[in-house]
């Protein structure tokens, strides 16, 4: 959700505090398993409260059969399982930030363009084994295909090689709203660097837990996973 408050409002949301840009612009994320009705408080300049409460719109999701992942990535020793969770925490923390970037109000544009393998919030069956679900879009895509900033924002974390993901990138776009990409061969950009809307950041890869080259494409708002095709128009290539 993307909204405007009047000056001098305070917003809070689940117990946050949400930021409020220069242009009184604030975000709000809405997770896979959202409940139907949210509560926003309203705090104005003058000490009024207000609750407002949001219709969020269910959605029902897809089961996606994925057969031949390598047994490495199926039971996990115990200095596996410490890794995981060392590059999890990683990653979030660089989620954490809630900085004043602009690109988050921008349109968003695709990374990359070919055929979606696979989509937010499927459940996932990894060599008939239930597994948690997917929350990303999957872009079949050469490997070394050009990743494209799909906004511009700030390199918030770059990882050569994590244990599921592979080469990892996150994009911080502003005020909780991040892209991360996943599997990549080749990063082209480092943290702290700014970069615009359509410039090549990495390469499309096959590496982490993957069973071809393809782009990951997730998005977050602070640790609450979003879907990245809300945010594009239809894709076209």
């Amino acid at each position: 959700l993307m909204g405007w408050a009047a000056p001098g409002d305070q917003l809070f949301y689940e117990g946050r505090r949400l930021s409020i840009d220069d242009q009184g612009r604030f975000l709000i994320g809405f997770g896979r398993d959202a409940v139907s009705e949210a509560k926003l408080e309203v705090i104005s300049g003058d000490g009024t409260q207000k609750e407002h409460l949001l219709q969020v719109k269910q959605r029902s999701y897809k089961i996606q059969r994925i057969n031949g992942i390598e047994n490495k990535f199926m039971a996990l020793d115990e200095a596996t399982l410490q890794r995981v969770r060392s590059e999890q925490a990683m990653a979030a923390k660089a989620r954490n930030a809630d900085s004043r970037l602009p690109g988050a109000h921008e349109p968003f544009i695709w990374p990359v363009t070919g055929p979606i393998t696979g989509v937010y919030g499927s459940q996932r069956i990894f060599n008939g084994e239930p597994r948690r679900p997917h929350f990303g879009i999957d872009i079949a895509a050469a490997q070394g295909t050009p990743v494209l900033a799909p906004a511009a924002g700030r390199i918030a974390l770059t990882h050569p090689d994590m244990f599921f993901s592979g080469g990892t990138l996150i994009l911080d776009h502003g005020q909780g709203l991040f892209s991360s990409f996943l599997h990549l061969s080749q990063i082209l950009v480092k943290e702290g660097d700014s970069v615009a809307k359509g410039q090549p950041i990495a390469e499309v890869g096959s590496t982490g837990r993957v069973t071809g080259p393809h782009l990951d494409w997730r998005m977050n708002w602070f640790d609450l996973r979003l879907d990245p095709a809300l945010r594009v128009p239809a894709m076209k290539y």
